[in-house]
């Protein structure tokens, strides 16, 4: 059944969304899974094009929703990195847009400056989808994260959750917390150097949703409280100032060792990936390790949100 809350819908926050919403998309992303399983995939949307406007590098994000589109049956068109566009030669990026908008049926952009995704979607008529703009927004990775947890524990509300590492500028990091506003968790500790810290704006929309959290630098502390661990690395493209990186790098290392010493063995350990050494290897073979489960869960969490978005009959 078409879902006319989704249909023809900009992406461009997490706060977009509802608790309804997500669960309707959760819902159409479990039967995505279960199609992939059974290798029986009906090609939804075939005759489909959707434009992958990839502004900055992209590994997971953009090849999941390239895999999530052929999946369906749509054609992909795009590019990733702007020396590879008009922009190279002075295009703005309205024109730009513009110009995939008139060429596809929704546009998936991802772009350095904050905002950008919102603009886009100001400029053209179909669908934009914010794959990551800047410091401040990752909606559909935070789709995905919910799920994965949901997945793993059979519920969101009631754990208690820790984010460490890049707070400030990680928007992988902060449109999770926010995610986590629409849901009712029991407690969540915010892990991170000072100079890290989440934005004044993230902690102000926890305290307006009643979310008990606390700040804390030290995962010690808190780690034999956690359900999930949402671990993130500290990005050294997204600070203004190099010597402010130097200052924070490899503040923490999760590894077996600590976890096996001090968390529960029922947590769960999640990354968005990349990660660089905030995560040993030898955790990826422990039961704590959900961050693989979590990269191909975004397969079927975009293909349920292109369907949604674009109209298709599950």
């Amino acid at each position: 059944m078409i879902q006319k809350g989704w249909l023809g819908r900009d992406v461009i926050s997490i706060l977009d969304f509802t608790r309804d919403d997500l669960e309707t998309l959760f819902e159409t992303a479990e039967q995505m899974k279960k199609m992939l399983t059974e290798g029986r995939v009906p090609r939804l949307l075939e005759g489909r094009i959707i434009a992958l406007a990839f502004f900055e590098p992209s590994t997971r994000t953009r090849l999941s929703f390239e895999t999530a589109a052929k999946r369906l049956g749509a054609e992909t068109i795009g590019f990733a990195g702007e020396e590879a566009t008009s922009l190279a030669k002075g295009e703005n990026l309205a024109d730009t847009i513009r110009m995939l908008d008139g060429y596809a049926d929704a546009i998936v952009i991802r772009h350095r400056y904050e905002g950008s995704a919102l603009y886009a979607a100001e400029v053209a008529e179909k669908p934009v989808i914010n794959a990551g703009d800047g410091r401040q927004h990752h909606p559909t990775q935070a789709m995905l994260d919910l799920y994965t947890v949901k997945e793993l524990f059979g519920t969101i509300d009631g754990l208690v959750y820790g984010v460490l590492g890049d707070l400030r500028f990680g928007r992988a990091a902060s449109s999770f917390i926010l995610a986590l506003t629409l849901y009712r968790p029991r407690k969540l500790y915010l892990v991170s150097p000072p100079l890290l810290r989440a934005r004044p704006e993230v902690k102000a929309r926890l305290e307006e949703a009643g979310v008990a959290y606390e700040e804390v630098e030290r995962l010690e502390d808190v780690l034999g409280e956690l359900d999930v661990l949402y671990v993130t690395r500290i990005q050294r493209e997204r600070f203004p100032d190099p010597r402010e990186y130097e200052k924070v790098r490899g503040s923490y290392r999760v590894t077996r060792e600590l976890l096996e010493k001090a968390a529960k063995p029922e947590l769960r350990v999640l990354h968005p990936l990349p990660r660089v050494d905030e995560i040993t290897a030898n955790v990826d073979t422990t039961p704590y390790a959900a961050y693989f489960l979590q990269a191909r869960n975004g397969v079927p969490v975009r293909m349920a949100l292109l369907s949604l978005i674009l109209g298709a009959e599950v």
